[in-house]
């Protein structure tokens, strides 16, 4: 096989993976293996460390230039969810927050949640306003409002 049937394969190689994942992961590697088998084809006698060069410094500027314009274009219709709209929002402890015990429940809006502190050792006892600051799964990580009033 010579250098420009490699570098044609390493091209659709590089174009299946990208069909399969989907996630802009190759496609920069699919367009260094054309420009390289290019210049297999142009320049046949030319060595593989030359073409390996274009191939590597293509994919990088492809990478760098043309990935942050896909990336922001693929993500502008990306809502966030219900939970990361939750994050910085007031709860009110239902259920003493205890980690040691792993107990705690806090009510946002009409919603019931388990909750945890992100401070360890303390307990935050029922009434009390909290601040969520995570979300662990289906535990929200609060902190006592208190805690951020002075900062």
């Amino acid at each position: 096989m010579n250098l420009l049937q490699t570098w044609l394969v390493v091209l659709v190689v590089c174009v299946v993976i990208e069909l399969f994942t989907m996630g802009l992961t190759t496609i920069w590697f699919a367009v260094g293996a054309a420009v390289a088998s290019i210049v297999a084809a142009v320049f046949p006698d030319s060595p593989f460390l030359l073409q390996f060069a274009v191939f590597a410094v293509v994919s990088l500027i492809v990478l760098m230039i043309v990935r942050p314009i896909a990336v922001r274009y693929f993500n502008k219709d990306r809502a966030r969810t219900n939970v990361e709209e939750m994050i910085g929002r007031q709860a009110i402890v239902t259920d003493d927050i205890d980690n040691t015990q792993g107990c705690g429940q806090v009510k946002v809006g009409r919603m019931d949640w388990s909750a945890r502190s992100v401070q360890p050792g303390i307990t935050i006892p029922v009434g009390s306003v909290v601040i969520i600051r995570a979300v662990d799964g289906v535990k929200l990580l609060v902190e006592p409002e208190t805690a951020t009033k002075g900062e």
